[in-house]
């Protein structure tokens, strides 16, 4: 198991983010650095910017929005338990976040996807349905 290095130089932003697992690749974080998803401090970053320990980071993945602080720095990335112990998420992003995807959850909850393509007389009722608006 990889303990999480501490050092006064830093590590790469996006290795960074890569080994806390925010992102799957390095490529990805890179991407999302440079799309402005990621911000240290507050302000936007390059993806080689050095992060130290003790700096505030947002990250913006998919709907999730993360306001995380750096515990730890690593450049390998590790099992899930190793790398969450790379930062402290704050306990306001935390609730913020659950509370979005519960909403989202309680939104789709109602939809069922189709168990398959429909078959011909369904296709004609769809489009008899479609005319009807049209009228």
């Amino acid at each position: 198991m990889n303990a999480p290095v501490i050092g006064p130089s830093g590590v790469r932003l996006d290795v960074w983010l890569w080994a806390a697992r925010f992102f799957k690749t390095r490529a990805l974080a890179k991407q999302a650095i440079e799309g402005g998803k990621v911000e240290v401090a507050g302000q936007g970053a390059k993806a080689s910017r050095l992060v130290k320990g003790g700096e505030q980071l947002r990250v913006r993945r998919g709907e999730d929005q993360f306001e995380v602080q750096v515990l730890g720095l690593s450049e390998k990335r590790g099992p899930a338990a190793a790398a969450q112990a790379l930062y402290l998420e704050s306990e306001a992003s935390r609730e913020t976040r659950q509370r979005l995807a519960a909403e989202r959850r309680a939104a789709n909850a109602g939809y069922r996807a189709p168990a398959s393509k429909p078959d011909k007389r369904a296709r004609r009722l769809i489009q008899a349905l479609g005319d009807l608006d049209a009228l």
